[in-house]
């Protein structure tokens, strides 16, 4: 392979599928810069601006870009969108692919990191004879984007220490939150006892749905922790250099973003509450 065609692995990210507008400057997956900043929901404003800041914080010019990561959602209809456009635009204009994420995904992984920064989660160590093993410890997490009318967009993962990717259990999808956590229970209560993660954690915007979740406490043998946490945008980064590096992009006149909609059984329940 010729030097100059050989793929450069400076990223950026973006997310604006919340009130936090997160970005990130990467250089392969590890970060260089990032900002994440409430805008109250007015991103098309700062977007550009952001992802340029970034750049000139670390004396980096456009053509040592070799790529943009995205959060396509799901999320704020509005907010989406505008990440999406503007990757789109600043993909096509600088000639660099653009690799769509899971803003679910980056959430659930950032709220497990976020919880191992505060509490030491991941490894626990066994002292057997004059030997000391470390184990992993596995969680569930669920991230949690509140949607208003008791519904959220969220999905279902497992994982582990908070400092690699997670095992999707779950597909992102907009869900009534009381049936949601029904099934978290009745799925916790069916699995063997020796497979149940050592704690469940609802990580996002969970306050506005803490009573529900709270129902959850008393079915449970394990931890169950509300874990209110803000986008960032390393881990849109993380995920999306992942994707970068391994080749993965998304066709720039294509890629739209993730407009879920709620179950028709789940639409119907609605309307009948």
């Amino acid at each position: 392979m010729n030097e100059e065609r050989k793929p450069r692995e400076r990223f950026l990210a973006l997310d604006t599928s919340t009130a936090v507008l997160a970005a990130a400057l990467m250089e392969n997956e590890t970060v260089l810069s990032e900002s994440n900043s409430r805008t109250e929901r007015n991103h098309a404003v700062h977007v550009v601006q952001a992802l340029e800041d970034l750049m000139k914080e670390q004396h980096i010019e456009r053509t040592e870009i070799g790529g943009i990561a995205v959060g396509i959602g799901p999320g704020s209809y509005t907010g989406i969108r505008i990440a999406v456009t503007a990757a789109k635009t600043l993909a096509w204009a600088w000639g660099v692919p653009v690799a769509s994420v899971s803003s679910l995904e980056a959430l659930a992984w950032g709220g497990i990191g976020s919880l191992k920064d505060n509490k030491k989660i991941g490894a626990a160590s066994t002292d057997s004879g004059n030997q000391v093993k470390a184990e992993q410890v596995q969680y569930w997490v669920v991230p949690l984007m509140d949607a208003r009318r008791g519904q959220a967009y969220t999905a279902w993962f497992e994982g582990y220490d908070g400092e690699k990717p997670m095992h999707r259990l779950e597909e992102d999808g907009i869900r009534l939150v009381e049936p949601w956590t029904e099934k978290l229970a009745e799925q916790y209560e069916q699995t063997e006892a020796s497979s149940r993660p050592a704690g469940i954690i609802f990580a996002g915007e969970v306050s506005q749905h803490a009573e529900t979740i709270e129902k959850l406490r008393d079915r449970l043998s394990c931890e169950l922790v509300l874990m209110p946490y803000d986008m960032e945008g390393r881990y849109v980064g993380k995920l999306g250099a992942m994707k970068l590096k391994a080749g993965l992009h998304d066709d720039v006149h294509t890629l739209i973003p993730n407009y879920t909609q709620l179950a028709e059984a789940e639409a119907n329940l609605l309307r009948k509450g």
